[in-house]
């Protein structure tokens, strides 16, 4: 069964289908939240298949990225890398584990403090990385293609809007 219309998606459809079920119910914050809702899911799907075929879950892009971009040749500490990735302990070293047991990274001894190790980026992580980024940023690029840059812009600037006081308010 098609929800939509001619020129419209499946959310379209839904709306019509809530006015008609519930007339006496504002259901419109639904034309926003379920399009993100649902958009979100695609892209999962997409980046997800991209992040697997370089042998890699979403979490493990992640730390590779937060020790790329921190730009710090030295490294991070655990404690660094799992406040950027929002990780209990447990799962911080899990997937710490994991790509070190890919060589993807490893732990050095921290000179600042004995009782603490960097994680670092070895080489094949860093080219692993690198080759990951750019079919991410290929899928990326694919998935905005049907905006032009002005809707791309507000777009952006319109999901910050929405963004900004939750993550004041709220933990990931």
């Amino acid at each position: 069964m098609s929800l939509g219309y001619p020129g419209g998606d499946h959310v379209d459809g839904v709306l019509r289908q809530w006015q008609s079920a519930a007339p006496d119910r504002d259901a419109s914050p639904m034309a926003l939240f379920t399009r993100l809702y649902r958009l979100s899911k695609y892209v999962d799907r997409r980046v997800t298949r991209v992040f697997r075929e370089h042998g890699l879950h979403e979490g493990e892009f992640d730390l590779l990225a937060t020790l790329y971009r921190s730009g710090d040749a030295r490294g991070l500490t655990p404690n660094a890398l799992r406040s950027a990735a929002v990780l209990s302990s447990g799962a911080m070293t899990h997937r710490l584990d994991r790509l070190e047991g890919a060589g993807l990274i490893r732990r050095t001894a921290n000179p600042e403090d004995r009782r603490s190790v960097l994680i670092q980026l070895s080489a094949a992580g860093e080219r692993l990385f690198l080759d990951l980024l750019d079919d991410y940023l290929t899928t990326l690029r694919a998935l905005q293609a049907p905006l032009d840059d002005t809707q791309k812009q507000a777009l952006a600037d319109a999901l910050r809007t929405l963004l900004l006081p939750l993550e004041a308010t709220d933990d990931v």
